[in-house]
């Protein structure tokens, strides 16, 4: 998915997160195949001298929440783990419908990530990762692996393209269905800056 397509659940998440919280949070979307270009965005971000090196207190000042959903998930935790190799912590990573890239393991969660939660649906051609768990448990909090079925109560995902709806269709209902997504955006506002 684009990262500016208002159709898919993580862009409208996005969007709400960046109007609700005008100062003080910054979010981006990142398709799945930019990786490097949100790690250098994170790393220019948490610069904040802007003297092109990360000082141990500007890495622990880090407050980072990474989400995404199929391949985007599976990349959020590779972006987790790159993160760690750079010393910075990651408060939260959520997962929707994991789908692991090749030589990416989705599984395991790296200890630099404080809380972990995974979303899937077992149905399909394409169905997300049933269960992850911290690399180091001391560390990283795995908050639950939710499963939902569509089989008996499906979603209607009318503004998605017609093949995802057919090739993939459980794989998308997970993509548009708005319980998913609320708790989503909860766990995410759990861990953001109490507003005024």
């Amino acid at each position: 998915m684009r990262h500016d397509d208002l159709v898919h659940s993580p862009v409208q998440l996005a969007a709400r997160l960046r109007e609700d919280y005008p100062t003080g949070v910054y979010v981006e979307v990142f398709e799945n195949r930019r990786r490097e270009d949100a790690r250098q965005k994170i790393l220019r971000l948490l610069d904040a001298n802007q003297d092109g090196t990360l000082a141990a207190e500007e890495k622990q000042h880090a407050r980072i929440i990474i989400y995404g959903i199929s391949w985007g998930a599976s990349e959020s935790i590779e972006l987790a783990r790159e993160l760690g190799k750079d010393g910075i912590p990651i408060l939260l990573t959520v997962q929707v419908d994991s789908i692991a890239k090749s030589h990416q393991n989705d599984a395991l969660i790296p200890a630099n990530v404080a809380e972990a939660a995974n979303f899937y649906q077992p149905s399909g051609l394409l169905h997300g990762r049933p269960e992850i768990r911290g690399a180091d448990p001391a560390h990283t909090r795995i908050l639950g692996n939710f499963r939902f079925s569509y089989e008996a109560n499906p979603i209607s995902c009318a503004e998605y393209p017609w093949y995802d709806r057919v090739l993939v269709k459980s794989h998308t209902e997970i993509e548009c269905d708005p319980a998913v997504w609320k708790q989503v955006d909860s766990l995410i506002r759990s861990k953001l800056p109490k507003k005024d």
